[in-house]
């Protein structure tokens, strides 16, 4: 009843021009439908998060007001509220099922030279195109698999063959997909040996990961650099620099306080203008972005793409921040009994 609820109310959100474009994209997530319940719970979880804010931040303030007043600033900030807690979790929840796809294509990319070996296996000995696809599926080539055997059984209920495969390759945005593909559809189409192409397309596939795996070794040495520079080195300056700057601020002020009285009073020291607090959190984050912009870099060289580096951005931040932290506290023992530290 409560699934049933949730599914009436998020699809009541969702336009029906909208539904055929979101079903292919959960389809290439791996969803064969829409969850409906999803997008009803994530819109009463963001109408609580908007009530809490509202509740604890914008309501005592908007007491005293008159009642249009009130009524009217509370409808407007709570509705900006509730839209922007809908596009944050949209956003998220976006990003999460961007990556699943991601992962599923180059799952398959990797599978596609092994399933097309059994098919050429296959078509070598006497099976026919469309029977051939269909024997080569096993389990262990896990979404590719399911693919085809969406493609195998489209065949099987009458759709053309070439029709089912530039299906297949359109759905995910995946070139080395598309490119093997078209080019066995381009083989059918003029009948000639499709053998021969899809050995080749084999070839081609298995040189073009060799390449990519040598490309990535050759480059080890400048991905390690810079893993030890932003996990060890950086978080090591900016402990350092954040103590040098208490250190001196302090040492400044003393400096200060004891000339106010002094026959030189009118060379004035202080403390810079600049808050220890604010420092740190300036160091926090300049280390956070470092550590996720390079992991994204080390993810271009070493994959040739952006997403893959979302996996490091994880460990990246854990240690630089980690070890940014126990230096700062080291710093502090070392320091704290000749200068009290910011």
């Amino acid at each position: 009843m409560e699934i049933f609820f949730l599914s009436t109310f998020g699809k009541a959100f969702i336009p029906k021009k909208v539904r055929p474009h979101l079903k292919r994209f959960f389809e290439k997530a791996g969803f064969d439908e829409i969850p409906y319940h999803t997008f009803g719970l994530l819109f009463w979880i963001g109408a609580a998060i908007s009530y809490f804010i509202y509740i604890t931040s914008i309501y005592t303030s908007l007491q005293g007001k008159s009642p249009p007043v009130f009524f009217s600033v509370s409808f407007v900030l709570f509705t900006s509220l509730m839209l922007g807690a809908v596009f944050a979790i949209g956003g998220v929840g976006y990003f999460w099922l961007s990556m699943r796809i991601f992962n599923r294509t180059k799952e398959m990319e990797k599978k596609l030279p092994d399933y097309l070996t059994l098919v050429s296996t296959s078509l070598k000995g006497g099976y026919s195109f469309e029977k051939a696809l269909w024997a080569a599926i096993k389990p262990e080539f896990g979404i590719l698999a399911k693919e085809i055997g969406l493609v195998s059984k489209r065949v099987m209920t009458g759709n053309d063959v070439t029709e089912a495969l530039k299906e297949f390759a359109d759905k995910y945005n995946s070139p080395i997909l598309r490119r093997s593909v078209n080019l066995i559809i381009g083989e059918i189409e003029s009948g000639g040996k499709i053998v021969d192409v899809i050995d080749r397309v084999i070839h081609n596939l298995k040189k073009a990961r060799t390449l990519k795996e040598e490309m990535a070794a050759s480059t080890l040495t400048y991905m390690i650099f810079i893993a030890a520079l932003v996990m060890f080195v950086m978080p090591a300056l900016f402990a350092l620099s954040f103590t040098l700057f208490n250190v001196i601020s302090n040492f400044l002020g003393s400096i200060g306080a004891n000339m106010a009285t002094s026959p030189i009073a009118a060379l004035k020291l202080s403390k810079p203008s600049i808050d220890a607090n604010d420092y740190r959190i300036f160091t926090v984050l300049a280390i956070s972005i470092i550590s996720t912009s390079s992991a994204l870099i080390i993810s271009i060289i070493e994959k040739g793409n952006i997403r893959s580096g979302v996996k490091y951005i994880p460990m990246f931040l854990l240690t630089s921040l980690s070890l940014y932290f126990i230096l700062l506290k080291a710093a502090g023992k070392i320091f704290g009994s000749m200068i009290q530290l910011g």
